[in-house]
């Protein structure tokens, strides 16, 4: 952790909805005038899609499990653990970027799953914020929650996760029914035992349910809409957290715990900017005193 150049992480699984959430703290860091420094988990990929997608072939033809993405042995985990090390220390560090849309790469001359060159962050950044798989992952050589001053996971109930990942990679990444199944089922191993002990890290997780029937997430047609939803809201340490004001601004919201509010799924960008406005002026305020 950092007085002077504080670490912003959002973690969770491959179509959990980080990327939403990543979204709202971009709309927040506008606001309020934040320059952030943004990190892209994909980017520490430590191969390139053609590259592991060999390794997966060449193991599954000797009867072995492929890696996944969700492992270490996948990931710059220790790279990833020294960027947030550099920029806590000095405000700085390198990154670089995973190419997921062909326009992209091709604007660049790469492949579509290549990465860019590494680079300098921009001088001068006002905070670090990372989103991506392994923001507060714990294995024998990394720690790299112990560096985060703000943590969030964002863990939809499993069988929402399945349907937004087969949704998201058969629609809008060409890939089919059968290889996305074929993905969550090499990845459960890495799954049960580095994405989910994360979420006993985080400060707040937003977990959303849906209230539509989702047990078979393989025939799923449609991803249940926010207004089918309920998102529970779980806070590690609940003191300071102002319930009572949470609760007459954000309608049919409700207390299910101590430490746990659950809104309606529609509500979930408001809450979201009701809970996390107020931690990043924290984090801004202590970091001016400092400077």
């Amino acid at each position: 952790m950092s007085m002077k150049h504080p670490i912003i992480v959002v973690t969770g699984s491959s179509g959990a909805g980080t990327t939403t959430v990543k979204h709202t703290f971009e709309g927040i860091f506008w606001r309020e005038k934040v320059n952030a420094a943004i990190i892209e988990g994909d980017s520490f990929h430590r191969y390139t899609r053609d590259e592991i997608r060999n390794l997966i072939i060449e193991a599954e033809s000797q009867g072995k499990r492929g890696i996944s993405h969700f492992g270490p042995e996948a990931n710059l985990l220790e790279e990833l653990e020294q960027l947030f090390r550099t920029y806590g220390e000095s405000g700085g560090g390198k990154r670089r970027f995973y190419l997921h849309h062909a326009e992209e790469a091709a604007r660049r001359g790469l492949k579509v799953g290549d990465f860019t060159p590494w680079e300098e962050l921009p001088p001068d950044t006002d905070c670090l914020f990372y989103e991506g798989l392994h923001g507060a992952v714990i294995t024998e050589r990394v720690n790299t929650c112990r560096h985060a001053d703000l943590l969030i996971g964002v863990a939809p109930i499993t069988n929402l996760e399945w349907i937004q990942k087969i949704h998201r990679d058969t629609k809008t990444r060409g890939y089919s029914l059968e290889a996305v199944q074929e993905t969550i089922l090499r990845r459960m191993h890495d799954y049960v035992h580095y994405i989910v002990p994360q979420f006993s890290h985080t400060h707040i997780n937003f977990q959303r349910v849906p209230m539509v029937d989702t047990s078979n997430p393989f025939i799923a047609r449609d991803i249940p809409t926010a207004d089918e939803s309920m998102v529970i809201i779980r806070f590690r340490d609940p003191r300071g957290v102002d319930f009572p004001y949470l609760l007459r601004m954000i309608h049919d919201s409700f207390m299910s715990r101590a430490n746990t509010l659950v809104v309606p799924g529609g509500k979930l960008d408001l809450a979201m900017q009701l809970i996390l406005t107020p931690l990043i002026w924290k984090l801004m305020e202590r970091r001016r005193q400092w400077v």
